[in-house]
């Protein structure tokens, strides 16, 4: 099978991912923090590991500012919903994934006011428009770093210093570029970041975290057992155990700190630079085609992420037909974005084909899946 989902989760993993999951599994299976034992002391270094390491990633202060999380729809709903409060005004984008639109779309019947601020597809928010749209009872603003539908890039230092100036805290949804986009939480004045483990950071399914900066008093979204201060009735001020309770996936906590080392050796700019190269080929391929049109950020700066629609084939069937004729993984429909769909004009219209490389994938692969493109839109299935 030639995969090109990347946007929804990795396949292709580095081999040391396998070896420390299964590892973790076999040799780790105390429950970090709880016991004084062997294996639960062992457990709790493999997760320390890959909280030094995700911290080094995105150059936070310290370790204690990732919180582990079981995806980046977690951790977003813990930010927002820590922080928001009824009566609060928040600002968002028209890019945004449900893992942002649902839980403002909840607060606001709690009475939450919501601006969405619309992008554009090549250059994505204008941190003038989000400066505009600051009110004196704005809470938060919140939008994605890269959009899974476009591939848009949103300056997220621009609306960071924009943020910063006016006091309001800043949440980045990094689940299209923790991995591939050099992120530095504190140049770019980002207060709280959510990022999966499992897309560009090339780790296990399961995994993800938050960043929250030391001056961000959130208040906790679970609450339970951490391990620390079991007297105390109220969970403990302590971070990162403060927004950690119940027992965390160390096995997919260990395989996600293998990939964020394969990363920092790689290098960043490295990873970003193969899925530009990718993504170039698979868009001059596509524009050889008259019944295909492209509805994705074009320009330099973009995310390797391909939305198309085929003139006269629904995008489920186009999907269909790029798994079971040609063996080729791609994803159709809405993407659990709608707000980026209405945006493009698809929200009505089936959504979108998706196709999305990732560091793994071949030229060989983006010509076969050019080639599947041009025989569906030239009607020869």
């Amino acid at each position: 099978m030639i995969y090109l989902d990347y946007a929804a989760t990795s396949f292709k993993k580095p081999e040391a991912v396998y070896t420390a999951a299964d590892h973790a599994l076999r040799a780790l299976s105390g429950n970090p923090g709880r016991s004084g034992h062997g294996l639960s002391l062992a457990a709790g270094e493999a997760v320390a590991e890959t909280r030094l390491a995700l911290s080094r990633l995105f150059h936070a202060e310290s370790m204690e500012t990732i919180a582990f999380t079981n995806n980046t729809t977690m951790g977003l709903n813990m930010a927002i919903r820590g922080i928001v409060k009824p009566g609060d005004h928040v600002i968002t984008s028209s890019l945004e994934h449900n893992s942002v639109a649902r839980p403002l779309e909840h607060l606001k019947d709690a009475g939450v006011e919501v601006t969405k601020i619309n992008a554009d597809i090549e250059n994505g928010i204008d941190p003038e428009a989000v400066e505009a749209a600051v009110r004196d009872n704005t809470s938060l603003v919140v939008c994605t770093h890269i959009s899974n539908v476009t591939g848009t890039v949103n300056d997220i230092a621009a609306i960071g210093e924009v943020c910063r100036r006016r006091g309001v805290p800043f949440l980045v949804d990094a689940a299209q570029s923790a991995g591939v986009r050099d992120i530095d939480v504190q140049k770019m004045k980002i207060d709280l970041l959510a990022f999966p483990g499992h897309k560009c950071l090339y780790g296990p399914q399961g995994t993800g975290g938050l960043y929250v900066s030391p001056e961000i008093d959130l208040e906790p979204f679970i609450t339970g057992g951490t391990g620390t201060k079991s007297e105390l009735l109220h969970q403990p001020e302590d971070r990162p155990e403060r927004y950690e309770s119940g027992t965390l996936n160390v096995p997919g906590i260990a395989g996600l700190g293998k990939a964020v080392e394969f990363i920092l050796q790689t290098g960043v700019e490295q990873i970003r630079a193969r899925e530009h190269e990718l993504t170039e080929r698979l868009l001059n391929g596509l524009r050889e085609f008259d019944n295909v049109n492209i509805l994705s950020a074009q320009g330099h700066n973009r995310g390797a992420v391909v939305s198309i629609t085929i003139g006269g084939v629904e995008p489920q069937d186009a999907s269909i037909y790029m798994d079971q004729i040609f063996g080729i993984a791609v994803r159709s429909g809405l993407h659990c974005a709608p707000y980026a769909h209405e945006t493009i004009g698809t929200l009505d219209k089936g959504g979108t084909v998706r196709i999305s490389p990732g560091y793994f994938t071949t030229d060989e692969e983006i010509d076969a899946c050019i080639e599947a493109v041009g025989i569906i839109s030239r009607g020869e299935i």
